[in-house]
C-alpha cells in the first residue's frame, strides 16, 4: 500500500476521496495504535466524525483497526463537532481522539486528525511519530481485542461551556440566527444557544453530506442568506460554524460579516473586563490585539499559523485567550483547541452586554483603524519550499514605497513597514497555494500591499 500521499499538514491529513481511501485511513489507525502502544498508553481512545458522506464509515474502519490492536474505542452516536471530542478526551481521561473531518474543505474532500490526551492539537513531534508508523493493519489474538462502544460526547461539553461562560440570557430578548452550513454544529450549537435563553432562527440545519454542493466555509460569500436575515432585522446577531464547528463567523446588523480579526479584538476586550491575561495570536492575525494588550498592561504573543502553535503559546504564557484570523478561538479554562460551539455562547453573551458593532466602533476609535485582507497564489506543494528559499534572497528594502523595518521568518516572511502596516507571505498547510496577507490603516493600502506581495511571489516563481 502506498502511504506517500499521507501528509499531516496544519491540522491533520486532508485529501480528495481519490486519495483518501479506506486502506490509507486504516494505515493511519494502525499508526496511532502503534504510537500509543509504544508510549505505554492503554487508555481508551475516541473516534469521532463530521457530517460528510462516508465519514461514519471511515470512523468505523478506524475503530476496527484500533480494536484489533487491543484498544478500547468510544464512538459518538452521530456526527458531532470536533471540539466536543477534544473536550471529551480530557473529561474522560482518554488517550486521545481520531476525528474524521475535512473541516471547511469542499465535499469531495475528507480528512483525519489526531488529538492527543491533553485535548490540544498535536504538535509536529506527535504527527511525525505517527507518520513514521504508517503500516498495514495488524491484529492481536481475538481474546485481546479491544471493545467498541457508543456514547454521548455532547452533554458533558455542553455543561462545561455553560458553566465556563455563565451565560444566562433569558432576560435579554436576544434573537440569534444560526447557520450550521449543514455541518456537525447542527443540533449542538443551536441547542446550546437556546439553553442560554436566546431565541434561535435556524438556517441550513438539515443534514446534507454535500453541504448544498459548496464548501462549508463560513466566508462572506457563503453567508449571504445569514447576512440578509440579520440586516433585515429578523435577528439581532448571526452566527455560523464551519463544517466541523471548530470555527466561528459572526454577522452583525451594521457590518454584515464581521471580520474575524475585529471579532478577536472585541473578544479580548470583553474578557479583559472580567480578568487579566495575555493574548496569543498567529502571525497572520491583527496587531490591533497588541494595542489592546498594551493599553491594559498585558502582552500579545505572536506564533506561527496553525492552532497547535496557538495552543502551545497559551500553555507557555498562561494566556487569557488565543486565536487566529481564520475564526478559530479558545479561552482560558477550556481545552486548548479551537471551539466554535463555545465561541457561539461567548459571542451571544458579548452582544447581549454591548452590541458587537458598538464595541468594535469603540475599539477602533480608541486604538486606531486597522484593515486586513488576504489572497491565495497557486503553488504546488512540491514547489513551496523552493519558492520560499528563493524569496529569502529576494526580500526588497521597501514595499509600496515604504522602508521595511522588520522581517519575521517564524512562518514564511512577514515584512513590517515603518508605519506598522505589514505584508505576510507563507505556505498553506492544507492547500497547494501560498497565502499573501496584508494589514494597514485603510483598504487602498491593503490592496496595494497585496498587489506587491503577489507580484513578488510571481517574480520568484518565474
Amino acid at each position: 500500500m502506498d502511504t506517500d500521499p499521507i501528509k499531516f499538514g496544519t491540522d491533520g491529513w486532508r485529501a480528495t476521496l481519490e486519495e483518501f481511501t479506506v486502506p490509507r485511513v486504516r494505515a493511519v489507525g494502525q499508526a496511532v495504535a502503534t504510537y500509543l502502544r509504544d508510549n505505554g498508553d492503554e487508555r481508551p481512545i475516541a473516534v469521532g466524525y463530521d457530517a460528510r458522506e462516508h465519514s461514519s464509515e471511515f470512523a468505523e474502519e478506524l475503530a476496527d483497526v484500533l480494536c484489533a490492536n487491543g484498544c478500547d474505542v468510544v464512538l459518538p452516536e452521530r456526527d458531532r463537532p470536533t471540539p466536543v471530542f477534544a473536550y471529551g478526551i480530557v473529561d474522560r481521561n482518554l488517550a486521545g481522539a481520531l476525528v474524521i473531518t475535512a473541516s471547511h474543505n469542499p465535499p469531495e474532500y475528507n480528512g483525519v486528525k489526531f488529538i492527543p490526551s491533553d485535548g490540544a492539537p498535536a504538535l509536529p513531534s506527535v504527527t511525525d511519530a505517527i507518520a513514521d508508523r504508517l503500516a498495514e493493519p495488524q491484529s492481536v489474538p481475538r481474546d485481546e481485542r479491544g471493545t467498541i462502544r457508543t456514547d454521548d460526547f455532547v452533554s458533558s461539553h455542553a455543561e462545561h461551556v455553560l458553566e465556563l461562560t455563565n451565560s444566562d440570557l433569558t432576560e435579554t430578548s436576544l434573537t440569534v440566527a444560526y447557520d450550521a452550513m449543514h455541518g456537525s454544529g447542527r443540533d449542538t450549537t443551536d441547542a446550546l444557544l437556546e439553553r442560554t435563553g436566546v431565541s434561535v432562527d435556524r438556517l441550513r440545519c438539515e443534514s446534507d453530506p454535500t453541504f448544498g454542493g459548496a464548501a462549508p466555509e463560513p466566508a462572506p460569500e457563503n453567508l449571504e442568506t445569514l447576512i440578509d436575515h440579520v440586516q433585515s432585522h429578523e435577528a439581532d446577531l448571526g452566527i455560523a460554524n464551519d463544517g466541523d464547528a471548530d470555527r466561528i463567523a459572526i454577522v452583525t446588523p451594521k457590518r454584515g460579516h464581521l471580520d474575524e480579526n475585529l471579532f478577536f479584538a472585541a473578544l479580548y476586550d470583553y474578557l479583559l473586563e472580567q480578568k487579566s491575561g495575555p493574548v496569543v495570536r498567529t502571525v497572520s492575525t491583527t496587531q490591533l490585539l497588541d494595542r489592546i494588550a498594551d493599553a491594559h498592561g498585558e502582552t500579545a504573543y505572536e506564533v506561527p499559523v496553525g492552532f497547535k502553535w496557538v495552543a502551545q503559546g497559551m500553555a507557555d504564557h498562561e494566556a487569557l485567550v488565543g486565536g487566529e484570523e481564520s475564526g478559530g478561538f479558545t479561552i482560558d479554562g477550556h481545552v486548548r483547541e479551537k471551539d466554535g460551539v463555545l465561541m457561539a455562547l461567548v459571542a451571544a453573551a458579548m452582544h447581549a452586554e454591548e452590541s458587537l458593532d458598538n464595541r468594535v466602533d469603540r475599539l477602533l476609535a480608541t486604538h486606531g483603524t486597522i484593515v486586513q485582507d488576504k489572497r491565495s497564489v497557486a503553488c504546488p506543494d512540491e514547489q513551496k519550499e523552493a519558492v520560499l528559499s528563493t524569496l529569502e534572497d529576494e526580500i526588497p528594502d521597501t514595499i509600496a514605497g515604504s522602508t521595511i523595518e522588520d522581517v519575521n521568518t517564524a512562518d514564511g516572511f512577514k515584512l513590517t513597514r515603518e508605519d506598522g502596516s505589514w505584508l505576510l507571505i507563507r505556505p498553506s498547510g492544507t492547500e497547494p497555494v501560498l497565502r499573501v496577507y496584508a494589514e494597514a490603516e485603510d483598504t487602498p493600502l491593503v490592496q496595494t500591499l497585496l498587489d506587491a506581495g503577489e507580484e513578488l511571489v510571481q517574480d520568484v516563481r518565474n
